[in-house]
């Protein structure tokens, strides 16, 4: 019979018998049902919320929804993100109703530390952790405190204001008055967070504060110190708008925007534009609180000038690590975020001199630091928005701000005084989205460059095997 069949069945005498040990085993596919994708569902969503709080771009919080529940079997899942709302469903093929579920989003409060910790439970997650022990994980996570106390994070927001007098070249008075001014301003925003007062406001009275505090250093002047003669108030209001626009987004609403994410963009630049009105009506307050009791500030004709080169560096360090410390940074970060600031205000000091515009040189030192902060981010298993927030900070253009509307405050009857300080409003304004879009196409740029360099030292692991 056996000859039988290869006369006839020629084609059969190459199937595998079922003794043949060269046939592959066959595996159980894991069954989900509507339970466990419910906790599936929930892990990822949940993951995806923490990590939007956390300081994550759209993009990025989506994509890691997708994966975790890729992860655990559970294919496909759409995610819908708004401003402050994430919404993901599964729809099994041949089910009634999908299985969908909605997390409101609110207070996002940039916390890097926690940002890295989730990012290393996602890589756990996709390689073979279980549902509980992720979920167990994720929970640990939550409920851990900020990893500074209050007190640390005013110190740190001080600095800052310091870190920017220095870079000016300021004088010890300057610089000290320039680190009480921001503690004061960062104390009444404490006080208004506790009462639960919305951020507007909070904006508003600690921009006010700093005016105050400038506007009153000509009364040293009566202690007969010789460096209160010399004390430039607009280095100490414009040290103030630099730690008032420290918190906000700017290099995640650009990067939502490209992404495609045009509501939760809409809603990051409106929340931008917002806080940064409340800041400028702050300072307004406290100029027109200065005319008023006779101690009003005369607009400068030209623009703050920087300190000497090495000073620059040290205030440009100093303000890279005082806003790691502010976000909630571990050593590792602030360290990474300390060098890439100096990287960054390299790379503008070399554009300037070469005859670039200040928004030009301020977006080319934007994408260098951002570029080399997403290479080296993996290496060093730390979020890249942490160090590229940092890494940015020392070129906002604080003293442009202030300059701006310091002169249509005092324009009074002078449309050519009026006219220069929206000018210098617009320049500072363009420097701005200058910093944003340098530091977006450094990310874009430098993901692809790190995925083959981690291919190439795969491939090498391989042979050197």
């Amino acid at each position: 019979m056996g000859r039988r069949e290869r006369k006839f069945f020629p084609s059969l005498s190459g199937t595998p018998k079922p003794d043949d040990r060269s046939a592959a085993l066959t595996e159980a596919m894991p069954i989900v049902d509507d339970k466990l994708a419910v906790r599936i569902l929930d892990l990822a969503v949940r993951i995806g919320e923490a990590l939007l709080l956390s300081g994550a771009n759209a993009n990025e919080v989506t994509g890691t929804i997708v994966r975790v529940s890729a992860a655990y079997g559970l294919e496909p899942v759409h995610v819908n993100m708004t401003y402050n709302s994430i919404t993901a469903a599964h729809h099994r093929s041949g089910a009634e109703r999908p299985l969908t579920i909605l997390r409101v989003v609110r207070g996002v409060v940039p916390d890097h530390e926690r940002l890295l910790r989730l990012q290393a439970l996602v890589v756990d997650i996709r390689e073979g952790m279980r549902l509980e022990d992720a979920t167990e994980r994720y929970r640990e996570i939550r409920r851990t405190r900020f990893r500074y106390r209050p007190s640390v994070v005013i110190a740190s927001q001080a600095f800052l204001a310091a870190g920017v007098a220095i870079m000016f070249g300021g004088q010890w008075l300057v610089i000290t008055l320039a680190f009480v001014a921001a503690a004061l301003a960062a104390l009444t925003q404490f006080a208004f967070a506790r009462a639960q007062i919305p951020y507007f406001f909070s904006q508003i009275a600690g921009a006010f504060v700093l005016t105050m505090v400038a506007a009153l250093t000509p009364l040293l002047e009566l202690t007969g110190l010789e460096a209160a003669f010399t004390v430039r108030p607009t280095v100490i209001v414009a040290s103030g708008v630099v730690l008032m626009l420290a918190g906000l987004t700017v290099v995640g609403a650009a990067q939502d925007a490209i992404d495609g994410f045009a509501l939760t963009a809409m809603g990051r630049i409106l929340e931008l534009i917002t806080y940064t009105l409340g800041v400028v009506l702050g300072i307004l307050a406290g100029l027109q609180t200065a005319s008023v009791i006779g101690l009003a500030m005369a607009p400068p004709t030209e623009p703050l000038p920087l300190g000497p080169i090495p000073l620059q560096f040290l205030g440009a360090a100093i303000i890279a690590v005082a806003v790691a410390v502010y976000n909630g940074a571990g050593a590792r970060i602030i360290v990474v975020s300390g060098v890439l600031s100096l990287v960054a205000w390299l790379v503008y000091l070399v554009a300037e001199n070469l005859g670039f515009a200040a928004a030009a040189a301020s977006g080319l030192g934007a994408f260098a630091g951002s570029f080399i902060g997403t290479l080296i981010a993996y290496r060093l298993h730390v979020p890249s928005v942490a160090i590229t927030t940092a890494a940015i900070l020392p070129m906002v253009p604080g003293a442009a701000v202030f300059r701006g509307l310091l002169s249509i405050v005092e324009s009074g009857d002078s449309p050519e005084l009026l006219l220069g300080g929206f000018t210098v409003l617009a320049a500072a304004a363009t420097i701005g989205i200058s910093l944003a879009v340098g530091a977006s196409l450094g990310i874009y740029v430098g993901q692809p460059v790190r995925a083959s360099l981690r291919g190439v030292n795969r491939a090498r692991a391989r042979l050197r095997r």
